[in-house]
């Protein structure tokens, strides 16, 4: 069984011993682990789920991963779920929905996988739901940084050779970590820089281009230059733990590493005791005023797909994020709008019509009573 130092008491999502320059750099952490598959039907095609059996330390901060094109979890990165689980995190290796699928794709089948994985899974009492990261290799990788710009409550998201063709960055707030090779003729070390200069100065990130390594250099196997920086990356920013700091800042172990940037000291959220009380609901919100619209059972968020700004766009319920797509407001003209320009709308007046955006005007389909 793993045991924590004393500082998890200023802590209470640290998990594990104290970090040595071996234990980082090691496929087995101190975690005994096992795994469990996932069927299909839940927004991606199934996978597998790897935790930790230890049930003495509370929950535990997961992570959703995403094979790259064409390829399988299975025989692409399986080998990340036992190592991460062995150093404490609950892992969901997903199977996408098409071996074909882009970024964009997958980063949504990333989402869905999380929120079965808090919501559904046989192991959501293990998770931490405030405590989720995303991950993926090449179009995964592209999938992972597509996630992060839609849900700015990830704590992590991580690009491995990422290919990226649908993400603006711009957007991205979460944590992130991006991983090149030397010999990558896929995705370039100057296509990943370019991917790495595109975040916003004020968002936490990493780069670090593995010296010879071609696309597939985690195919199959791990890789000792992004087993011992990943690992004290998702430790710091879905764990708060600032015990795993002194590897990344500055990079302690540079071996194999061609060129490193980072934000560093990469400061992670200040950790505050997880509440024990459920919160109160908000105020409403004044006329006028946009605010989010909440399922009460769900708990999800009247939600514009992709914030797309097209006539006849049906909405949906998806998990809340705070962005523009979720930010209605009930006008004096009795109209629910979103984007300033764009109302909610009824697609017909019978039973079963569905509910999309249009643009605004009087008529009585988009008036809300």
């Amino acid at each position: 069984m793993a045991t924590g130092s004393a500082s998890a008491a200023d802590n209470p999502y640290q998990r594990g011993p104290d970090p040595t320059r071996t234990s980082v750099a090691t496929e087995n952490g101190p975690f005994a682990n096992t795994s469990v598959s996932v069927p299909t039907g839940y927004g991606f095609n199934g996978g597998r789920i790897y935790y930790p059996t230890d049930t003495s330390q509370g929950t535990f901060g997961a992570i959703a991963i995403s094979p790259g094109y064409t390829a399988l979890f299975s025989a692409e990165l399986a080998w990340m779920g036992p190592w991460l689980a062995s150093h404490g995190f609950v892992v969901i290796g997903i199977e996408t929905n098409s071996r074909n699928d882009f970024d964009t794709a997958r980063g949504t089948q990333l989402l869905a996988a999380l929120d079965y994985l808090t919501q559904q899974s046989p192991v959501r009492d293990r998770v931490d739901p405030t405590r989720l990261a995303v991950a993926g290799h090449s179009m995964g990788g592209g999938g992972a940084l597509s996630a992060a710009t839609r849900r700015s409550s990830l704590k992590a998201a991580v690009g491995i050779a990422p290919y990226s063709p649908s993400s603006n960055l711009a957007n991205d707030r979460v944590p992130t970590m991006i991983f090149a090779g030397q010999a990558d003729t896929v995705v370039t070390p100057s296509y990943a820089t370019g991917l790495y200069n595109s975040l916003p100065s004020t968002t936490e990130s990493i780069y670090l281009e593995v010296a010879g390594a071609d696309h597939g250099f985690m195919v199959g196997r791990s890789n000792p230059v992004m087993i011992r920086t990943m690992l004290p990356f998702l430790k710091m920013f879905i764990d708060n733990d600032a015990r795993y700091s002194q590897f990344l800042c500055p990079l302690l172990d540079s071996s194999g590493v061609v060129t490193s940037r980072s934000t560093c000291p990469l400061l992670p959220s200040t950790p505050t005791t997880p509440p024990t009380d459920p919160p109160t609901d908000p105020p409403t919100n004044p006329p006028g005023s946009a605010s989010e619209i909440v399922g009460t059972q769900s708990g999800r968020c009247v939600d514009v797909p992709n914030a797309s700004r097209t006539n006849g766009t049906r909405v949906q319920l998806y998990t809340c994020n705070k962005q523009t797509n979720q930010a209605w407001t009930y006008t004096s003209g009795k109209q629910l709008q979103v984007y300033g320009t764009m109302c909610l709308d009824a697609a017909g007046s019978g039973n079963g019509a569905a509910v999309q955006i249009y643009s605004c005007h009087s008529q009585t389909n988009r008036l809300i009573s």
